[in-house]
């Protein structure tokens, strides 16, 4: 008898906990919901995150407050998602270092892409693959055949080890089978300075950072990473086009929960992203920092951000890449 009231009662108290979960998909969201960038104000992650939040807020019915936390290569934003409740009104706005840190930094909140669930990529930026005016090489052709009568001697910046530019370096290299040497410095700007007064001749920027100095004629773009044209440079081809089969990489944004987010949560948080990100300015704004708008929902950003994991861990892996 007395473990049957103890069963009772267990039974009642798990009701009870179900029926008082604010996260049930009728009811939320019935407060804000407080998004954490891993960049500082008027980064790319930052630009994406406030460019679709007041549109996310709009379908959610709440405001999407945006809170930045930078440091650690994104550890430090991370960490506080990973301490919040999964309840989705905490969630992690991140860049494409999201694949690359649990490599680099194997104690980090990550936890090898464990520890949140994606809801959205949002959108994808291709790298541009600049040179200094005065650098010989016109096109990719001429880049690669350079690069391989001089092995270690054609030398690339970067905003520091395991940088996205850095990756795209290195994922050059093994694409075109050629050696080059990488240079890092401690961020974009001293890196893309020191390409445009000669110092260093190949970079590989984005579109947003980077156009305006194209336009201008103090760097020249050889050809753009992603699989098609940017919009923003037509007249560009894609290293694929310009010779190196297969070759793309991004620069990515994308919006993730913590694991054990109520699915009924991430959908609602997932057609949110979708309906941002189809309103015309945002696409327009995309479009004008050289980017596309991600193509599909959870599931399909789930398997991106998964390639992405793998590809970059093994890269990362093979080539022995450290922060040191």
């Amino acid at each position: 008898m007395i473990a049957r009231r103890t069963f009772l009662a267990a039974a009642f108290a798990t009701l009870a906990g179900f029926a008082a979960t604010p996260s049930h998909a009728e009811d939320w969201p019935t407060k804000p919901v407080t998004v954490i960038v891993t960049y500082p104000p008027g980064g790319g992650a930052d630009i994406m995150a406030r460019l679709i939040a007041p549109k996310m807020g709009e379908a959610l019915g709440q405001a999407i407050v945006i809170e930045n936390r930078p440091g650690g290569s994104g550890q430090l934003g991370a960490g506080a998602v990973t301490r919040a409740p999964a309840d989705g009104y905490t969630l992690l706005f991140d860049a494409s270092s999201y694949a690359v840190t649990p490599t680099l930094f194997p104690n980090s909140p990550y936890k090898a892409g464990k520890a949140f669930r994606p809801i959205a990529v949002t959108a994808l930026f291709p790298n541009v693959v600049l040179v200094n005016p005065g650098f010989p090489a016109r096109d990719i052709a001429q880049l690669v055949d350079l690069a391989k009568r001089k092995p270690d001697n054609v030398a690339f910046a970067s905003s520091g080890n395991g940088s996205a530019q850095h990756l795209a370096g290195v994922l050059f290299e093994q694409s075109a089978k050629v050696d080059m040497m990488h240079v890092p410095y401690k961020g974009g700007g001293p890196a893309l300075n020191d390409v445009m007064g000669g110092q260093v001749p190949v970079f590989f920027g984005n579109v947003a950072s980077t156009l305006q100095h194209i336009q201008s004629g103090k760097l020249r773009a050889l050809a753009v990473t992603g699989r098609s044209r940017a919009k923003s440079l037509p007249d560009v081809p894609t290293v694929a086009q310009s010779g190196v089969p297969g070759f793309e990489i991004y620069e990515w944004n994308g919006l993730f929960a913590p694991v054990g987010t109520p699915d009924a949560v991430v959908k609602k948080l997932e057609s949110a992203v979708r309906q941002a990100l189809a309103a015309p300015e945002v696409q327009q704004r995309i479009a004008a920092l050289g980017g596309e708008p991600f193509q599909g929902g959870s599931d399909e950003a789930a398997k991106f951000v998964g390639a992405e994991l793998e590809r970059m861990g093994r890269l990362i892996k093979e080539r022995s890449i450290t922060v040191e």
